[in-house]
């Protein structure tokens, strides 16, 4: 899942990216306006977590530029504690939800969970698809009720599969979820990932599909006849 951060505290931006990158997000931190409205005309995003008071450009800017050019990701915006008619404007403007400073980074990594599930159109806490079920709060992955092994990128690739089940994801999504503005994943490193998945979901009844010159779909096994 790959989140967009526009903050210019650099001790809270530091703060929210270490936090958000640990819980397994891939993040890209925008450290004014200008460029969190760059960011946004050249990369898909889970979720924007947007600061109000920027440089360059506010908060208020980026969110309403985001709106016209109709890119419909949740928004959650930072607002100063007292500063209720930023809250409002925020809102009237697109915003999804808000957060005061100061807040809990437990409280932000919620606010996030909540906004991906609507964006996914995934009402629980959880996600289940055949044998496999995905526990949103801690991201654990269990396959009959017994815990997977996975290595981050390996959880990232399943995660996003998931919550897309029975659509394509392409090769690029599979990537964009993966890499921050400072990292880079190829296609031959998504087939290691992919590969390594199928033999860990064999007994499980769940097949990762490839469809040729789209991407992979995750699938359930047909039942021999």
């Amino acid at each position: 899942m790959r989140i967009l951060l526009v903050e210019d505290d650099a001790t809270l931006g530091n703060a929210i990216h270490r936090s958000l990158v640990k819980a397994g997000y891939a993040v890209d931190w925008a450290k004014n306006g200008h460029d969190g409205d760059l960011a946004l005309h050249g990369q898909i995003y889970e979720v924007v977590v947007l600061d109000i008071g920027l440089p360059i450009m506010n908060g208020f800017e980026v969110l309403r530029r985001m709106r016209a050019r109709k890119i419909s990701t949740p928004v959650i915006i930072l607002t100063a504690l007292d500063a209720l008619e930023d809250r409002v404007k925020g809102l009237d403007l697109g915003a999804d939800d808000y957060l005061a400073k100061p807040f809990s980074l437990p409280e932000l990594e919620a606010r996030l969970r909540a906004q991906i599930r609507r964006s996914n159109t995934v009402t629980n806490s959880y996600i289940e698809h055949g044998a496999l079920r995905m526990e949103m709060k801690d991201r654990l992955i269990t396959v009959n009720d017994e815990a997977m092994s996975l290595s981050p990128r390996e959880l990232s690739v399943l995660e996003t599969l998931m919550m897309r089940a029975g659509r394509v994801v392409s090769k690029e999504s599979l990537m964009e979820s993966l890499c921050n503005w400072n990292e880079d994943v190829g296609n031959n490193a998504i087939e290691v990932y992919v590969h390594r998945l199928r033999k860990k979901l064999e007994p499980s009844g769940i097949n990762i599909r490839t469809v040729r010159g789209l991407g992979y779909m995750l699938s359930k096994q047909e039942a021999p006849k």
